[in-house]
Formats: C-alpha cells, structure tokens, sequence
C-alpha cells in the first residue's frame, strides 16, 4: 500500500537484519546429530528386522534353545529400537525448535533483501509445519522465497536442493507416519516384520532428508551472510574483502 512520498510500505510490515550464522550453525549441529541417532535406528531396525523375518520363515523352529534364544533376541532388539525411538523424537524436537527460530529469522532478513517477494505473512513459518494439508507446501514455498531474495543481485540460483529436500522430507512424512502406525498396531510376526520394513525405509529418507536440510540450511545461512556483508554495492563494483574471505 502506498505511504506518504508515493513509497510502498512493506506488506508483511517492518524488517530488520540480523545475523542467522549461530542459530545456522546450531541447526546444522542439531540436524548432525538427527542424522547420527536416524543411523542408530536403522541399525536397531535391521536387527528387529532380521530376528523377525527369522521367526517369520519358521527357521527358529517352534520349541527348543534355538527358538528360545530367537525370541530373546526379538525381545532385546525391540527394547534397543523403543530406547532409540526416543532419543529420535528428543532430538527431532530440540532441532525443530531452534530450526524454526532461525526460519522466521532468515525470512524477515530475506524482507529487507526484498519486502515485495513474499506470498505468505511471517506466522506461516511456524504453522505452516503444523496445519494439517498446507504443511505439503507452504513452508517449501517460504523457503524458496525466502531463497530467491538471499541470492546474490543479478544472479539466478537453482531450486534443486530446496526441492531435493523437500521431496525426501515429504516421504518421510507419509511412510514414517504409516510405518510407526503399522508397528504400534502389529500383532503377529508377519505383521511386525513388514512394519519394520516400512519404518527402516523412513528411517533412511528421514536420514537422507536431514542431511539436505543442513546443507539448504548452511547454503541459505551463507548467501544471507554474504548478500549483508555486501550491502548495496552498485553492478560493477568489487566484492569487499569480507565477503571473499568468507565464501
């Protein structure tokens, strides 16, 4: 809307610039230690695996040491796959709070880059995640705008691996979400056995998944840092020594 002096004001309001390299390097450490837990699961998960197709395929036999020993293992390596499930959502939820701290810093910063180039308000950083159907495509959206402002004046940057991201985090979503229902729920060997399979799957794109979130994440951090430290320097001029020391 137009202001006095035929500006436009900012639609999502005042921006201000703030620096997004700690909370980007605290999210990339957090996101680190997602990946390190989410190879424990699937660890855990192919043991539960293993042990439960054994028992599936009947070569435990139905009585003996054998067979006992098969269910001590299926036991042991369930308990191991629960004690790991947790440390997952602890640590799923201490990185989705400090990464949504530094996705609303990041889009207010991207609003001084360039107030106009936003399609949803500031909110929508944290609920986007959360309301049910639009959390399949807002917050992707918010990112490449968010993108797309950071880049450097007059250059064009690939969406690759924003959408990358987004594409292994949205399996993720589904497959974890039906896997750990199907386990909840199993009741049976066989039943158990393809519930572990589904879970193992999500476990591995929930892995891939964090590890093209730290680099969106410090690729995003880094083009902010530099596009700040660069300021407004007209086409033509030479990059200030700052910014070449750290690309």
């Amino acid at each position: 809307m137009p202001v006095p002096g035929g500006t436009m004001a900012p639609p999502h309001g005042d921006a201000w610039l703030r620096s997004p390299v700690g909370l980007g390097r605290a999210v990339a450490v957090l996101l680190g230690v997602v990946v390190v837990v989410g190879l424990f699961s699937i660890w855990a998960g192919v043991k539960v695996y293993d042990v439960t197709g054994t028992i599936v395929t009947g070569e435990a036999g139905e009585a003996g040491e054998a067979g006992e020993a098969v269910q001590r293992d299926a036991v042991h390596a369930d308990s191991v796959m629960a004690e790991v499930g947790v440390v997952q959502v602890a640590s799923l939820v201490a990185t989705v709070v400090v990464y949504l701290v530094w996705f609303h810093r990041v889009r207010i910063n991207a609003e001084v880059f360039d107030p106009f180039g936003h399609e949803m308000g500031r909110a929508w950083t944290g609920w986007g995640w959360f309301v049910p159907v639009v959390n399949l495509w807002f917050p992707r959206r918010i990112m490449l705008n968010t993108w797309d402002a950071s880049r450097p004046a007059g250059t064009r940057t690939s969406h690759g691996l924003v959408n990358a991201w987004w594409v292994m985090w949205t399996i993720t979503l589904f497959v974890g979400r039906a896997g750990f229902e199907s386990y909840r729920k199993a009741e049976t060997a066989t039943e158990l056995y393809v519930a572990v399979g589904d879970v193992l799957f999500a476990d591995v794109t929930g892995v891939v998944a964090a590890v093209l979130a730290i680099l969106v994440v410090l690729r995003l951090t880094r083009m902010q840092n530099e596009k700040a430290l660069r300021g407004p320097v007209p086409p033509g001029e030479p990059v200030p020594a700052a910014v070449r020391d750290h690309r």
